[in-house]
């Protein structure tokens, strides 16, 4: 494993590409920021708010809500441009009391809103079957992420989808997807965490077509026809933490007070129980935690230094949800040694190696790590 000695990403995540000059193209991408012009990108904004207005016959755009602090950095932005919003959430099988709390007071202020439930019984058939088949429980979430809004907008005549960030840009992606702002098929094919799979990849004798409707999204040629446009909102405006954090405090957002599940964040990831397992994964299949993409967000953002980072990760060590991962096994009805048996098959034996009866990283960036 090789390390970017800017951030402590490791070059085994996932569309990250560590250069000769031994940094990676998320921590590139980032210093691109303080050359971008912010005030001419706010124009072209304009111009999209001033289209789709032109368009619309009710609601202007629809916006993907899961009522964490982004979400409502997003509503808000979409309220103060004068837009007409239709805020569309997935509902999990796992919403905490903090997230039913959080995703109320973003409703309050001020749009209309559809939280979507799949039946909990195609869920927990989709998850399982996702589990076994690629060692994730994120996948049916993701698919239903992406495609809900795009038929809501289908089906409303609704002209425009707006995202919040790219994550091609912020955690490794080329430099033509950097520059991207619309989330298209080729986006989703690559960053929309499905390992490239639609609907269809998943038909059985236990999943049908219908079942599975609610993660199929609209013809990619109905979309191109009703002109269709979904967008990141994070290529028009800074996307910084601590900025979308601050004015979602302001309008009645609140953060997890135990401190953080997974990650250095007690801001992120608490809508739901299930999403840590999705995180925690990582340690298994590329040699990283949550933990590590929060702190290069920090060192990114002048935050704390490398250094600072290694240390955190040091301190904290492992980051095993054993609660959520209890509440998770529940949840498809199998044993919690039934999970790890089937997680151990995704372990990545190109970074992996046993050492004195342990599991170990090679060339781990901690040389001190006690390995469990």
């Amino acid at each position: 494993m090789r390390y970017c000695r800017s951030c402590i990403l490791p070059d085994t995540r996932p569309n990250l590409i560590i250069g000769k000059d031994g940094v990676c193209n998320a921590c590139k991408s980032h210093r691109t920021k303080s050359d971008i012009d912010w005030d001419q990108r706010a124009l072209l904004f304009r111009d999209v708010v001033d289209n789709a207005k032109k368009r619309s016959k009710g609601y202007d755009c629809v916006i993907p809500v899961s009522g964490g602090k982004d979400s409502y950095w997003q509503v808000i932005k979409c309220l103060e441009y004068d837009l007409n919003p239709l805020a569309v959430t997935w509902k999990s099988p796992a919403r905490t009391e903090l997230g039913v709390r959080n995703l109320k007071a973003l409703v309050k202020l001020g749009v209309d809103h559809i939280d979507y439930q799949v039946n909990p019984k195609v869920e927990k058939k989709f998850m399982y079957q996702a589990l076994l088949r690629y060692g994730t429980t994120a996948i049916p979430m993701h698919m239903a992420i992406f495609n809900m809004p795009l038929r809501i907008a289908v089906n409303f005549n609704i002209p425009l989808i707006i995202w919040g960030e790219n994550s091609a840009f912020e955690y490794g992606g080329t430099e033509e997807e950097h520059k991207g702002f619309r989330l298209d098929k080729g986006w989703l094919q690559k960053y929309g965490v499905t390992h490239g799979t639609s609907p269809y990849d998943w038909l059985s004798e236990s999943l049908s077509e219908k079942e599975l409707t609610p993660y199929f999204g609209p013809p990619e040629r109905k979309l191109r026809e009703d002109e269709i446009l979904a967008l990141f909102l994070g290529y028009y405006f800074k996307w910084q933490p601590d900025i979308s954090l601050s004015v979602a405090l302001d309008h009645g957002f609140t953060v997890r007070k135990e401190g953080p599940k997974t990650g250095y964040y007690n801001f992120a990831d608490i809508d739901d129980d299930f999403i840590s397992i999705h995180h925690y994964l990582k340690w298994y299949k590329f040699g990283f935690s949550r933990l590590f993409d929060n702190l290069s967000i920090e060192i990114r953002n002048k935050k704390m230094t490398r250094d600072e980072a290694i240390q955190i990760v040091h301190e904290r060590g492992y980051e095993t949800p054993h609660k959520d991962i209890a509440r998770f096994c529940e949840f498809v009805d199998i044993t919690i040694e039934f999970f790890f048996k089937v997680i151990e098959k995704f372990r990545n034996h190109d970074i992996w190696i046993k050492k004195d009866g342990k599991w170990v990283i090679k060339d781990f960036i901690i040389s001190e790590w006690g390995w469990q």
